[in-house]
């Protein structure tokens, strides 16, 4: 596990520790804190939010499609390889930034039921995200490894889409049941990556409501 990941798992403990118990950081609630840090903590959330919120809307709608639409399909595969770590690692940390400092400025014990909500939105974009980085993305990413293996072996994988893989897929019983089971496995990841999005979304109609303009 490299460092980037211990880093976000100290991160969740530190964000769970902020939300369940505020009062050993320093609540805001005693008013003892100044202004200065209660504008800090606003635009830690804020800027997080929404360095999450744009990564995950170009990674899941705009920039992915259009790679695959436009790359070979191994050198596509070998690129989403190397960017996935990196894509939820960046989303995940973003989001424990984001949670811990709304969980300073709406501690749990004290917050009414539409924060708590939203602290919930918010921890489960980043379980989404933590989920995909140690457990779904490790597991795509060796099995498309072995996919690309047998695909070399036949000849294919240098082509844009799916074509060539399917057509050898129906007399390749080996290549078939790879692909089923890649499937499945990237159908898991894809699904909590839009959890996330849709949590990540939730907690956007939350802030709009809060603008006054």
């Amino acid at each position: 596990m490299g460092w980037l990941t211990r880093f976000l798992v100290a991160v969740a403990f530190l964000a769970a520790g902020v939300i369940f118990s505020p009062e050993s950081f320093g609540s805001l609630s005693n008013g003892e804190n100044s202004a200065r840090l209660l504008i800090f903590l606003k635009l830690a959330h804020l800027l997080s939010f929404a360095t999450a919120w744009g990564a995950a809307l170009w990674a899941t709608f705009i920039g992915g499609i259009i790679m695959f639409k436009n790359l070979p399909r191994h050198q596509f595969g070998n690129l989403q390889s190397k960017m996935f770590p990196a894509y939820f690692t960046l989303v995940g940390s973003c989001c424990a930034i984001s949670l811990s400092a709304f969980g300073y400025l709406q501690p749990w014990k004290s917050s009414s039921s539409t924060e708590k909500y939203q602290l919930g939105f918010l921890l489960s974009a980043f379980a989404f995200n933590l989920t995909n980085l140690l457990v779904f993305t490790p597991m795509t990413i060796d099995m498309m490894k072995q996919r690309h293996k047998v695909e070399r072996e036949n000849n294919i994988g240098d082509e844009v889409g799916w074509s060539k893989n399917r057509e050898k897929a129906k007399t390749i019983p080996k290549l078939a049941a790879m692909n089923k089971k890649f499937g499945m496995i990237h159908g898991l990841s894809s699904l909590a990556n839009i959890f996330s999005f849709g949590s990540l979304a939730m907690h956007s109609w939350y802030l709009a409501g809060k603008m006054d303009l």
